[in-house]
C-alpha cells in the first residue's frame, strides 16, 4: 500500500464512519515508531506507522485511521480532541476506533551507554547512565575516591 492507497481508504473511512469528508492528506510516516499514528495540529495532516500495515492485519490500521480522524475530526468542529476527553472517547466507541495501537512485532529493547565507576579504596564498582563528577561523589560504602574505568554498552544496567 503507498501513500494515494491510504489517502483513498482515509478519504473513504472518513465518509463511511464519521459522515464527513477528509479533506487534508494522509501519509505513512517510518519514522513514526512507538504510536499507530499521528494527527497534525498544524496542518490538520495524518500520519500512520507503516508497520500497523505491514507488521498487523487491515482492521489494525482501520482502527489507527478511525482514531486520527476522531482528532481530526473534533479539532476541525471547534472540540477538544485529546484522549481523556468525553467526547473523544465517546466518539471512539462510537466509530469502533482503537484505544491503543498494538506493539510492533519486532520490537527490540535498544542498548544503551552505561558508565563505570570504581573506587580506589574497595574496588565497588558503579554502573551510571550519565557521567559523574568525581572530584564531588565519593564511594557509599567506604566514602573514598572514584575513578572513571570505561562505557559498558548493554541493554538492562549491568550488576555491580
Amino acid at each position: 500500500m503507498n501513500d494515494q492507497e491510504l489517502q483513498r481508504l482515509v478519504e473513504r473511512i472518513s465518509l463511511e464512519s464519521f459522515g464527513k469528508p477528509f479533506r487534508h492528506r494522509a501519509m505513512f510516516n517510518a519514522r513514526l515508531k512507538t504510536t499507530g499514528g499521528r494527527y497534525r495540529l498544524r496542518d490538520h495532516n495524518l500520519e500512520i506507522n507503516p508497520k500497523m500495515y505491514t507488521e498487523h492485519n487491515m482492521a489494525v490500521l482501520v482502527g489507527v485511521i478511525k482514531h486520527e480522524l476522531c482528532h481530526y475530526h473534533l479539532n476541525l468542529a471547534g472540540q477538544s480532541g485529546q484522549h481523556r476527553t468525553a467526547a473523544f472517547k465517546q466518539l471512539l466507541q462510537q466509530v469502533g476506533g482503537l484505544r491503543f495501537a498494538p506493539a510492533p512485532l519486532n520490537a527490540r529493547p535498544r542498548p544503551r551507554q552505561w558508565q563505570l565507576y570504581v573506587c580506589t579504596q574497595c574496588q565497588q564498582k558503579y554502573y551510571r547512565a550519565r557521567r559523574i563528577d568525581v572530584t564531588k561523589l565519593v564511594c557509599g560504602r567506604c566514602h573514598g575516591h572514584l575513578q572513571w574505568q570505561k562505557t559498558v554498552i548493554a541493554v538492562q544496567r549491568p550488576q555491580a
